[in-house]
């Protein structure tokens, strides 16, 4: 899919989707891409503003609301405040899980929104004694 992460820090990611390779028949992009990258951002996010070898993310529910062809690549953004970070976090110590909500757009070059998405994702405690695949 060619999938680039063009900013990544903390508490912010910023993902692009390359039309190249990702065009259905009409060349415009498929809409399967287009879901995936208002996907994948929760758990870029995740990674951006959680500790992996405490919590891990799921994802628990996205729509997606097809606005406009994408005639160019894409790019989505998210951010959590310091103060939903916090809050995440003082949930995940009381309950072990926690969701969070997030709506995005998806924009071609030009800035104009393609797609909207809705998205839940939920951040759980890593069990006890059990590594996250990624520290191998």
């Amino acid at each position: 899919m060619g999938l680039e992460v063009l900013e990544f820090r903390n508490r912010y990611v910023k993902l692009r989707m390359p039309l190249k390779g990702n065009a259905n028949h009409l060349g415009t992009m498929y809409a399967g891409f287009l879901f995936t990258i208002g996907e994948i951002i929760g758990g870029a996010i995740f990674l951006a503003a959680f500790d992996p070898f405490k919590y891990f993310p799921i994802v628990k529910e996205v729509n997606i609301r097809y606005r406009l062809p994408a005639l160019s690549d894409v790019t989505v953004d998210a951010e959590l405040t310091e103060a939903q970070v916090e809050a995440l976090q003082a949930a995940l110590t009381k309950k072990g899980k926690v969701d969070f909500t997030m709506d995005l757009d998806l924009k071609d070059t030009n800035g104009t929104v393609v797609s909207l998405v809705h998205g839940i994702w939920q951040i759980r405690n890593l069990p006890e004694g059990l590594k996250p695949p990624w520290s191998a």
